[in-house]
């Protein structure tokens, strides 16, 4: 059986999408999947051994002048690769209408969730066949049942979450000669009120390299680089990393000896490769979207407006740190609690 996955993006929904994936092949002999995804990750779904094709779409990019894309070569040459093969299943994990229009344009049985699971009901057009999964549970679950139900199976081992990234995958992963004993810290986010303060990475960098680890600091914009040069001054083994495609942060990653992350698809990658990783969370729930991994462990912050949801910090009493709901997460506590998870 041959199956094409819609889901384009962002890099902690792609990772959320892997153990699904080894549930299919798990329950279903012989499964490969076939997987659409915006052009920026298409290095990510290979890293599933069942994954035979990725199909890049550039939706983003192509947003920005819709008429001239719709008559560009790369369209076309989109429009061919997505139809090019007839498949048992084409399964929308995304349930978005830019995600329904892209199952529409494949060829097979389209799957989708239904009226009551979408929050953009109007995609459920798309499909000839409608599932219904609990929109309260996290994305990691909600994925598994989609595809077991799209699928007809039941899922395997449901307390028992398995990326199947394997350790020859991990091994493909090109680095360059690093120390063997390091942390990552992976600060970079996209809402204000999930950064961590930086004093506090700061004085974690301190704390860490008085304790012998060198940390490393990847970056994917301007304003995240000049944030890990601003950690960096605070100590000599402390080191800025290039700008690197995923597959190369991810081989770093992979080799760390533990990670600090924010609500970010850098941690979800940290926790997928079972790599000791503390994540640290105040605006949003990791109970719905946390890092889930035998090595992870989520730290909610305590505050009079924890879990906002809040895309911009509006708490308006004065406070030593910004934002103030991470508080009580000082350096300390969160090296207590990753050099416990490193010992273990």
């Amino acid at each position: 059986m041959h199956v094409l996955i819609i889901k384009t993006s962002s890099l902690g929904d792609l990772i959320h999408t892997f153990p699904a994936l080894t549930d299919a092949g798990k329950m279903l002999p012989g499964i490969r999947f076939d997987w659409v995804v915006e052009e920026n990750y298409a290095e990510v779904p290979s890293w599933h051994p069942l994954v035979d094709q990725v199909i890049p779409v550039a939706i983003r990019r192509w947003r920005k002048n819709p008429l001239k894309s719709l008559f560009s070569q790369e369209w076309k040459k989109f429009r061919r690769q997505i139809r090019e093969k007839k498949y048992a299943m084409v399964v929308d994990a995304q349930g978005l209408i830019k995600s329904a229009v892209l199952t529409r344009m494949a060829r097979g049985l389209r799957v989708g969730l239904d009226k009551k699971s979408l929050t953009e009901s109007l995609a459920r057009f798309a499909y000839q066949k409608t599932i219904t999964v609990d929109l309260k549970g996290h994305a990691v679950t909600r994925m598994r049942e989609i595809f077991a139900r799209a699928l007809n199976y039941t899922i395997p081992n449901p307390d028992v979450v398995n990326y199947g990234i394997s350790e020859e995958i991990k091994k493909s992963f090109s680095v360059k000669e690093i120390s063997s004993n390091y942390l990552v810290f992976l600060h970079g986010t996209t809402w204000v009120t999930k950064k961590w303060p930086d004093e506090y990475w700061e004085e974690l960098a301190k704390i860490a390299a008085k304790a012998g680890f060198k940390v490393f600091l990847p970056w994917g914009n301007k304003e995240e680089q000049e944030r890990a040069k601003k950690i960096a001054k605070h100590g000599g083994a402390i080191e800025v990393l290039p700008r690197m495609n995923l597959t190369d942060i991810a081989g770093i990653i992979a080799n760390a000896k533990g990670a600090i992350a924010v609500d970010t698809g850098l941690g979800h990658l940290s926790a997928a490769l079972d790599v000791p990783t503390i994540s640290l969370y105040g605006p949003t729930d990791p109970k719905w979207i946390g890092t889930e991994g035998q090595k992870a462990v989520h730290l909610l912050a305590k505050f009079e407006c924890v879990l906002c949801g809040n895309e911009v910090c509006r708490y308006k009493k004065a406070t030593k740190v910004k934002p103030a709901c991470f508080a009580n997460l000082t350096p300390g506590f969160v090296w207590e609690k990753l050099w416990g998870l490193i010992k273990c």
